[in-house]
């Protein structure tokens, strides 16, 4: 051992030596720089003392406190306890009263949009993911309960998928349908049950007639979507959308009687200028109104019940299911009479319908604004259907379904368009809100929506309300610029009570045929309706026929006294202005017995009956009545074709084939026109659609109707013509 570590050693010390002498035979190394000195290194400074760090910053959630104030955060409502003791709320309900079941409806957590099938979780509330989610974001339409789906609904929509209702005037058409009803009204059923459309549906009520929230009855037509003004037509235009409350300060803008959410009730706007309940009064608010219908058509269910169901029927808005047997017959329900097994079981497909309307119009306590007009008509219809069964009908009579004329969206001058979606170009100043006051300040007319008939904005400036547009002149077909004078307002009326239709135009289409010259190239030139301004302005508008070489009557001598449109009737209700009348007619409360008379010649015979005492509307009948007999006699003898006449068909003149004078599904329109048939039917047209005629210039009618019948070949020599 120790022999091996000397010979360890032995070789290290070899090694050691050869390598020294390589080092000394190698060159020599290169001088190295001379060391520098080390730089001085700065002194530390001293830690700083620690201050005391601030709190750690939590955002805070926007309108956190808004939203804790709401009833949709209310932990408490019975909208979201009341599946307390199931555990889960069941997938029927869990859309609008769980935050998971309407995210899952949308398809915000990842699930199929617009089905739950399954249950989720009781909630305290909806929270602010609820509604503040990608899918809700981009929302574009929302499906009703009646299957019809409203688009561009926009941030809105999702409000509307919640407040629509869960049922629909169809879903009650079907229940009487499956019920084996339809044709047995009055017949008592155990298969049909209260259908109740739910709570808060104001969607519903909003789009009126085109969703199908309450049951419509067959034959009637029913409001469309409610168009309140630019700016105020959605949910969150009105309520603050985390609140919920109503921007009452917004609503006195316009409405200065408005101070609180209370006096939104006493609202009545200036069109509604009807009895709807029939009380007499129609100074009251809209919504006291539908109160009146309510508390009517209560008293019709209640009659009906006994007199055709065998029950008397109670109803307690705060029971359910809200309808009860009345026992004691007291017309309330008692808390005796308010519990399930008491529930009212004996429903005809007759009390169904308007009980459903009933509850429709008091689930939404907004009705009154959100669309009163579809609300009335609901349940005026209801009272009406249950009249017609009634031993002893409710008094009825003064109450008032629709609006009158401009403010009727029942009427075909709004309708026409519905199946089209829009009203076209040519008629959209005139029959559709937006129309007129788009023309006015563009000078163009554009497609425009349809609405439910003319809109407070229709004709006055939304920017100086209430003062109305400044029309200074209007255009008629004629070519003739025509004016009541500088900014007089019933030159925003002739702007489209001026006809569509001329002199010129009828010449136009005339051209250079022969007066009797038949001709298939020509057609009814209809002059439209109530073209009252142009009849008023006679020759200077030339709205009706005239035929050459005759003269007529320019301005009517009401325009020198001072009247005008808006002078003679009531701009809202359209109805006269009878103390104008009376100025100069004392005593006259019917307007067709005034007779205009000449001063020189103040007895005048005009159309030959030898009464010269009835009124100017009378001796202008008697004319229209000859004028159609000479139509039919020219159409036959010298036209070689039959001609009828129908004042609600287009286009009014038919080819009565079987001359039987009365418009047939298989007659279509006249077409064996010669230039002098179209002229006399052109004028007859004319005066069936001015009503007013006889008051709006009565003696230029006489002169039109007296040269219509000239040129037909009609014997004039018993009438005069001014």
């Amino acid at each position: 051992m120790r022999s091996k570590l000397l010979i360890v050693l032995g070789l290290l010390v070899i090694g050691l030596a050869l390598s020294l002498t390589a080092c000394q035979t190698s060159e020599p190394c290169p001088e190295c720089p001379e060391p520098t000195a080390c730089p001085e290194q700065p002194t530390a400074e001293p830690c700083p003392e620690c201050e005391v760090c601030p709190e750690p910053v939590v955002a805070s959630v926007p309108f956190e406190a808004e939203w804790a104030a709401s009833g949709h955060a209310d932990a408490t409502a019975e909208a979201f306890r009341h599946w307390d003791e199931d555990g889960a709320v069941e997938a029927d309900c869990a859309t609008c009263h769980s935050p998971s079941g309407y995210q899952d409806f949308l398809g915000a957590d990842g699930s199929a949009a617009g089905t739950i099938e399954n249950t989720h979780a009781v909630s305290n509330g909806l929270t602010c993911v609820t509604c503040h989610n990608s899918a809700a974001a981009s929302l574009a339409s929302v499906v009703f309960p009646s299957g019809v789906e409203v688009t561009n609904v926009g941030e809105t929509g999702r409000c509307m998928v919640c407040h629509q209702g869960r049922a629909s005037g169809l879903r009650v058409e079907t229940a009487i349908t499956d019920a084996g009803l339809a044709e047995s009204l009055d017949t008592v059923s155990g298969d049909l049950r209260f259908i109740n459309i739910h709570y808060y549906a104001a969607a519903a009520t909003l789009y009126g007639g085109v969703v199908n929230g309450g049951y419509q009855y067959a034959g009637q037509v029913y409001e469309g979507q409610n168009r309140h003004v630019e700016d105020f037509e959605s949910c969150t235009d009105c309520h603050n959308s985390h609140t919920l409350e109503v921007k009452v300060e917004l609503c006195a803008e316009c409405h200065s009687n408005v101070d609180s959410l209370e006096s939104l009730q006493t609202i009545r706007m200036g069109g509604s200028l009807v009895d709807y309940d029939g009380d007499g009064n129609i100074g009251e608010g809209i919504a006291d109104e539908i109160k009146g219908l309510q508390n009517l058509l209560l008293v019709a269910m209640q009659s009906y019940s006994s007199e055709l169901a065998g029950a008397q029927l109670g109803y307690s808005a705060t029971a359910y299911p809200y309808f009860f047997n009345d026992l004691n017959a007291n017309g309330e329900v008692d808390d005796d009479e308010a519990i399930s097994d008491n529930g009212f079981a004996s429903w005809t497909a007759r009390l169904l319908r308007a009980a459903y309307n009933y509850q429709t119009s008091l689930k939404d306590s907004g009705a009154f604004v959100h669309n009163p007009k579809y609300t009335i008509q609901l349940l005026h219809d209801s009272i009406a259907d249950l009249n017609t069964v009634l031993a002893a009908p409710l008094d009825f009579t003064a109450a008032v379904r629709n609006d009158a004329g401009h403010f009727d969206g029942t009427t075909e001058a709004f309708r026409h368009w519905d199946e089209d979606g829009e009203v076209e170009v040519d008629c959209a100043r005139c029959h559709s809100a937006e129309g007129l006051p788009t023309f006015l300040a563009y000078e163009a007319n554009i497609g425009a929506e349809i609405s439910n008939g003319f809109a407070c904005s229709t004709c006055h400036d939304v920017e100086s309300f209430p003062a109305l547009y400044a029309v200074d002149e209007a255009t008629f077909p004629s070519g003739a610029s025509i004016s009541f004078g500088e900014g007089n307002p019933s030159n925003l009326c002739i702007s489209c009570h001026q006809g569509r239709a001329s002199t010129v135009s009828v010449n136009r289409a005339i051209g250079e045929l022969g007066d009797d010259e038949v001709s298939d190239k020509l057609r009814f030139n209809n002059p439209h309706y109530f073209a009252a301004g142009a009849t008023m302005f006679g020759t200077v508008a030339r709205g009706a026929y005239e035929y050459d070489g005759a003269t007529y009557i320019g301005a009517s001598p009401h325009l020198e006294l001072g009247s005008t449109c808006a002078t003679c009737h009531d701009v809202h209700s359209l109805t006269l202005n009878m103390e104008t009348c009376n100025v100069c007619h004392p005593g006259v409360d019917d307007v067709t017995t005034i007779r205009v008379t000449v001063s020189d010649t103040p007895e005048v015979d005009y159309d030959g009956d030898t009464d010269v005492t009835e009124g100017i509307a009378h001796e202008i009948a008697t004319l229209e009545d000859a004028l159609i007999v000479a139509i039919k006699d020219n159409a036959l003898n010298t036209a070689g074709a039959p001609i009828g006449y129908d004042a609600h068909k287009y286009p009014y003149f038919f080819g009565d084939a079987n001359a039987n004078g009365v418009f047939d599904a298989d007659e279509g329109a006249y077409t064996s026109w010669t230039p002098n048939l179209l002229r006399a039917a052109y004028n007859y047209q004319w005066v069936q659609k001015d009503p007013g005629a006889y008051a709006h210039n009565g003696l230029y009618i006489i002169q039109v109707l007296y040269d219509s019948l000239a040129n037909s070949g009609a014997d004039v020599t018993a009438y005069t013509r001014p």
